[in-house]
Order: structure tokens, then C-alpha cells, then sequence
């Protein structure tokens, strides 16, 4: 991993879009910092594409993605979000007017859409439901994450957020998972599983080519990814212009693929100092 300062200026210069992770990525201790809100903002009104993709549930994230009043919790500046490893989004309502014009300062109507037909999600549910069921019937101090009642279309097991496993625990719960035939990926808080073929990556592309009718790998040299953990490596594999935050370190032995770029500060810290390297060369 290099240090961040010797990211190009010329590959910053023509970066269009930015997909970054949420957890212990744009969060610092389970919130954003102003900071990283900050850091939203400024990336929107250069007229870049800001689009977090997360393991957490579709649940979870609209109150950032639409906004909630009564929390006091102001819409996130975003294009879209995508949750449950790129199985559903939260995307514009008239996804045909969608441009690549900057829309940062307008209030956006969010619906939600998914990779998956309903028939196919309902019949994945009863699956889903008892493989929960054996991962906490057979690691012992195994939980579902508190934000599992927001979970449409996969489970989540806490081994960091509320709970704590130990890695020999954290290979169980994979296993079982993958024996019943599911994708798990264990992220800085959550092991998460699912059946279907989406994941990040997949869940990036998507997205890309419902809002603006576009190929993401035709132009993946101007994007960037911003990642934390080890359920980010197939986007560090993917994007040449790949950046972890600083607190990757503590999974380096565990990385297959690292980012290309590494931060040197933490968390929402260190995605603010990505914003501003971008924002630097925009100038």
C-alpha cells in the first residue's frame, strides 16, 4: 500500500465517481463525523458521483439516505446507496431522468430496487430464517446483529459491534454458512450471508447501469473505492485507484488484495482526507 500523497494527479483529475464503504469508512464509532459529512458534500458539488456500497441492511441506511426529522438526521449528500452487499438500493424514483449532471443540492425522492424478483427473495427468507437459526445453535456467544429487524435479503452475525467472537468463532459461522450454500464476507463489525451471485462489486456495476445507463467497467480508471476490511477486496482487486483508510492495517495479514492507497488517518478522518485529495486536484 502506498501513502495516499503519491496518488497521481492526473488520475485524481479525472475521476468522475467515488464508492466508498460505510463502516469504520465514512463512520468513526458507529456515527459520521462532520468531517466526513463535510467530505460528502464537497465530492457532490465538484460534480462527482458519491454512491456508498455496505454490508448493513436497506433498513439501516434510510434515515441517511432520505433523511428522518424526527431523529435529527439529515439526508447524506448522495447519488444512491446500495446495502446488503449489492443485493437492494436506495435510487432516485425517476431513475430516466438520472444524468451525469451534479445534483448534490437537490432533495432526490429515494425508492428501493433489487437484483433480485420478489418470488425469489420470499422463498430465500424461510432459507435465510434457519441457517440463523444453526449458526447461533452452534457457536457458542453467537448473535444476530441489532440491526437485523432492517435486513431484507441476508443475515448478519455480530462479532465486533455489540458482541465479540473470536477468529476461530468468526471461521465457524463462515463455514456454516458457505456449507448450506450461501456467500458470507466478514466485515470490520458483522459476518454477513446470502444466497444469490450480487456482492459489491456486482452491486457497483448495477447501479451504475440503472441510474445512468452506463458500463462501469468502461470507465472503472475513474472511479474510486473506498474501503476498511477484508469484505472490501474484491473492489480493491477491481478498481486501480483503490484506498484503504488507515485502519485496514489491523486486517493486513488477512488481505488477499490490498488497495492500492492507504490514508494516514482513520475511519471518517481518513475518507475526508481522500475527498480532499480528489477535491485538490479538481481544483
Amino acid at each position: 500500500m502506498l501513502p495516499l500523497t503519491d496518488w497521481p494527479l492526473e488520475d485524481r483529475r479525472r475521476l468522475i465517481g467515488v464508492f466508498t464503504d460505510i463502516d469504520d469508512t465514512l463512520t468513526t464509532d458507529g456515527a459520521i463525523t462532520p468531517d466526513a459529512l463535510q467530505a460528502l458534500s464537497g465530492l457532490k458539488a465538484a460534480g462527482l458521483r458519491v454512491i456508498p456500497i455496505t454490508g448493513r441492511p436497506i433498513g439501516w441506511c434510510e434515515p441517511f439516505a432520505n433523511g428522518d426529522p424526527l431523529r435529527g438526521i439529515a439526508p447524506w449528500p448522495l447519488d444512491a446507496l446500495v446495502a446488503e452487499n449489492g443485493a437492494v438500493a436506495l435510487a432516485p424514483d425517476n431513475l430516466c431522468q438520472i444524468s451525469l449532471q451534479p445534483s448534490w443540492n437537490k432533495r432526490l425522492q429515494l425508492s428501493k430496487i433489487y437484483q433480485q424478483s420478489d418470488a425469489t427473495r420470499v422463498n430465500n427468507v424461510i432459507h435465510l430464517q434457519r441457517i440463523a437459526a444453526q449458526v447461533l445453535h452452534e457457536v457458542p456467544g453467537a448473535r444476530l446483529s441489532q440491526d437485523s429487524p432492517g435486513r431484507e435479503t441476508d443475515i448478519a452475525i455480530d462479532h465486533s459491534e455489540f458482541a465479540h467472537l473470536a477468529p476461530d468463532q468468526i471461521a465457524r459461522v463462515v463455514a456454516l454458512m458457505q456449507a448450506a450454500g450461501m456467500n458470507a464476507s466478514v466485515s470490520s463489525i458483522h459476518i454477513n450471508g446470502w444466497f444469490g451471485n450480487h456482492n459489491k462489486l456486482t452491486g457497483a456495476r448495477w447501479i451504475v447501469r440503472e441510474l445512468f445507463g452506463r458500463d462501469l467497467d468502461a470507465e472503472r480508471d475513474q472511479w474510486v473505492y473506498v474501503g476498511d476490511s477484508t469484505n472490501d477486496q474484491l473492489m480493491f482487486q477491481h478498481f486501480r485507484h483503490s484506498v484503504g483508510v488507515a485502519n485496514i492495517l489491523r486486517f493486513t495479514a488477512e488481505l488477499t488484495h490490498q488497495p492500492r492507497y492507504i490514508t494516514r488517518r482513520e475511519r471518517g478522518a481518513g475518507f475526508a482526507e481522500v475527498a480532499r485529495a480528489i477535491l485538490a486536484a479538481k481544483g
